[in-house]
Parts: C-alpha cells; sequence; structure tokens
C-alpha cells in the first residue's frame, strides 16, 4: 500500500448533504455542552513564568483547554501562506510526483514525503490496524459531491521543514511555557502534523486515543502519554472540528468499539466539539478520546498539531514506529530531537526580536551551536521528523 493513502473497506451509503443534515441534533447538542463546561480563554502566565493554576486545573480536570488568541492575526496569515503553498505543492495524487501547475511536487527528496491522501469523506484509519489499531470502529463515510476529486490531501508533515512560519511557530514562548507547566521542565518534543479538513471533501479521524505503550504501567497516571498543542488556521466549527470525551484521559484504556454501539452510531454520547476562532491553540491531553467526523460542511479546517512528551515517559522505552523499525530511545536521541527546538527558538527570535525567547533547559548552553542559518538547515532540520518518537 502506498505510504501516502489508506484503503477504504465499507461501503459509502448517505450523500454529503445528507450526512451534514443528520449531525445537525448532534451538533447543537454538542454545542450546548461546549458552552455549559467552558474551558477556554487567554493563555495566562503567571510573575514566574508558569501556566496559571486555574488554567491546570481545568486542563486536568477535563483533558483540554482552548487557548483563545494566541497566535496574532499577522502570524496567522503567514501561517496559512506557508500552508496553502505547500498544499498547492502537493502532487496530484498518490502515486504522482508533479503538483498541478505540473512543477516537480514538494518533498521528493525528504526521506519521508510529507503528504498523505485519502478519498474523500473517507475514513482510513478506523477498523483497520493501522497506527497500531488505535482507531477500533469506522466512521460514517459519506458519498462525496459528483464533481469531487478522486483524492484530497488529508495530512501533511515536516511541518517545520516546509513552512518557515511553522518553524518559528514551535518556539513559541507562551506555547512552550504551557508545555512545561504541564510535563516539567524536561519535556521533549516527538512529533508534528498537519491536518486538512478540505470543505466537503476532508476524511474522519475514527475515535482513538493516542499513545500505545504504557497502558499497563505501574506508575501510570493521566498524563503519561504528554498532550498536544492544536493550532488553528481557520475556525474550527461544529461541523468541521475536533470531538472529544471530557475526563476521559483520567480513565485509562477505553473500550471504544462498545461506547459506539452503546450510542447506536459513530456519533458517542456525551462528546464536545472543540470550537476555535482562527489563532486560538488548543491543550489536548493524548489519553483524551477523541475524532474528527467527516467534513460534509462548507468550512475549511487546517490544524498544526504538536506533541509533547515528560522526558522520563519516552527515555529508555523500546518502541515501533510508523514504519515498523524498532528504537530504543536513549538519552542521545531524544536530545537530537529536541535540537529542533533550538533552531525553532533560535528562527522565532530572528523574525520577533520585541519577544522574550523562551530558554528550553534541557539543552540550556548549547544555543550558540544551534543558531538558525543555512548550515542547520542542511545539517539538522533536513528530514528531522525521521527523528520523531512514538510511545
Amino acid at each position: 500500500m502506498n505510504d501516502m493513502t489508506e484503503a477504504v473497506t465499507a461501503p459509502q451509503t448517505l450523500s454529503r448533504a445528507e450526512h451534514d443534515a443528520g449531525m445537525a441534533a448532534y451538533r447543537k447538542a454538542g454545542q450546548r455542552l461546549a458552552d455549559e463546561i467552558g474551558n477556554r480563554g487567554p493563555l495566562r502566565l503567571t510573575d514566574d513564568g508558569a501556566l496559571h493554576p486555574d488554567i491546570q486545573a481545568a486542563y486536568w480536570r477535563h483533558g483540554y483547554y482552548v487557548f483563545t488568541d494566541v497566535i496574532n492575526p499577522a502570524e496567522i496569515a503567514a501561517l496559512r501562506a506557508d500552508a496553502q503553498s505547500m498544499l498547492a505543492r502537493a502532487p496530484i495524487g498518490p502515486d504522482a510526483t508533479v503538483d498541478a501547475q505540473g512543477r516537480p511536487a514538494l518533498g521528493l527528496d525528504y526521506a519521508r514525503l510529507p503528504y498523505r491522501f485519502t478519498r474523500p469523506l473517507a475514513d482510513p484509519w478506523g477498523g483497520t490496524p493501522i497506527l497500531g489499531g488505535r482507531h477500533p470502529a469506522q466512521m460514517a463515510q459519506p458519498m462525496p459531491d459528483a464533481n469531487a476529486p478522486e483524492h484530497v490531501v488529508f495530512l501533511m508533515y515536516a511541518m517545520c521543514q516546509a513552512m518557515p512560519s511553522g518553524l518559528r511557530l514551535y518556539g513559541h514562548p507562551k506555547l512552550l511555557a504551557a508545555a512545561q507547566s504541564i510535563n516539567g521542565t524536561d519535556f521533549v518534543p516527538f512529533n508534528d502534523a498537519i491536518f486538512v479538513k478540505q470543505p466537503g471533501l476532508g476524511g474522519s479521524v475514527a475515535w482513538h486515543q493516542d499513545g500505545v505503550t504504557h497502558w499497563n504501567a505501574p506508575d501510570w497516571d493521566e498524563g503519561i502519554h504528554g498532550f498536544n498543542f492544536q493550532v488553528q488556521l481557520y475556525p474550527a466549527t461544529v461541523g468541521n472540528c475536533l470531538w472529544v470525551i471530557p475526563g476521559s484521559h483520567k480513565l485509562g484504556k477505553a473500550d471504544i468499539r462498545r461506547l459506539v454501539a452503546g450510542s447506536g452510531s459513530d456519533r458517542i454520547e456525551g462528546a464536545v466539539p472543540m470550537l476555535c476562532a482562527a489563532g486560538d491553540t488548543i491543550v489536548t491531553n493524548r489519553q483524551l478520546l477523541h475524532g474528527s467526523f467527516a467534513n460534509s460542511s462548507p468550512d475549511r479546517r487546517i490544524t498544526l498539531n504538536e506533541g509533547f512528551f515528560p522526558r522520563k515517559r519516552v527515555l529508555g522505552v523500546t518502541a515501533k514506529r510508523l514504519h515498523g523499525a524498532i528504537e530504543t530511545y536513549s538519552q542521545a536521541r531524544i536530545d537530537e530531537r529536541c535540537r529542533i527546538l533550538l533552531l525553532a527558538i533560535d528562527a522565532r527570535k530572528q523574525r520577533f526580536p520585541q519577544e522574550r525567547p523562551y530558554v528550553y533547559r534541557p539543552l540550556a548552553g548549547q544555543e550558540e551551536n544551534n543558531r538558525w542559518n543555512e548550515t542547520m538547515r542542511e545539517t539538522v532540520l533536513k528530514n528531522y521528523n525521521q527523528r520523531d518518537m512514538f510511545i
């Protein structure tokens, strides 16, 4: 199977319009729950640079928090432009090597192609063994409109390599301060990806919990698998957003098939939509049960996803990479991946000199050897996502 797309096995019965209309009551109930919980507001730091304790308490209670207006409009515009450029340079299909203008597609020289495709409105992972079988129940797959393309971009990778604004975002001082508060000073980055939900075409991500290791660890806790930041480049609406089950990060491994069966469909009861404006950023516990439906709505969503672990949860762990290789994460291996943070912090400092840059303490003193320049682009940043870590 081509790495850029996945098989779809379930038949499609509902039209896009029927699916969109059929979601109305569920969306309304979810929005009411989201309004009742609240759990959103500005990213507030204390005088010593820690995430405000009220926000931390809310995050640990519900498993998520929506930071409003984190990324300013000018930076969002730059991120949108880079993301759209990346989309424009995508291959015209899973097996193609040229983009829509006939140019060589972006990423042909990358160690791993930076695009993954799916069929419109499909669920490429649900009910399959892909990604460790983390998505055991398939979502509804409505039929796309007659003029839909055969394939659409579903995910993009290598954000820091392909998007200059994406590298700078990775060094955002307030987001990194929040990461330190949640995961501890010795936190580590592990993976980033761009989710693309094209209007009326975007595929679903079946209900799942992130993480394939540590579920039965004797020292298991509700933060053992870390969290993801999800930066929204466009509004996240009830039609295109991520949905979560609040508090599910505290309960261990969920029986997703049972929850779907009990709800009578993929619309699990009690789910809350993560509604956001452009520039808002969600912090989501990776153990939280979450998923997104096929985007049968007219609203576009592009989400920049950045993940972080507590170092102690990855150090010395032996795990399987996405493509099957087994690897043990030594201190040196982890630090190699963490160098991207130093490059990102310095790239951001060069663009936004008025900001107070974040100091990444685990690699303190190594900043001079990790200044952002063209040499670092070729020697450290290139193919950095080959050093991603998975637990």
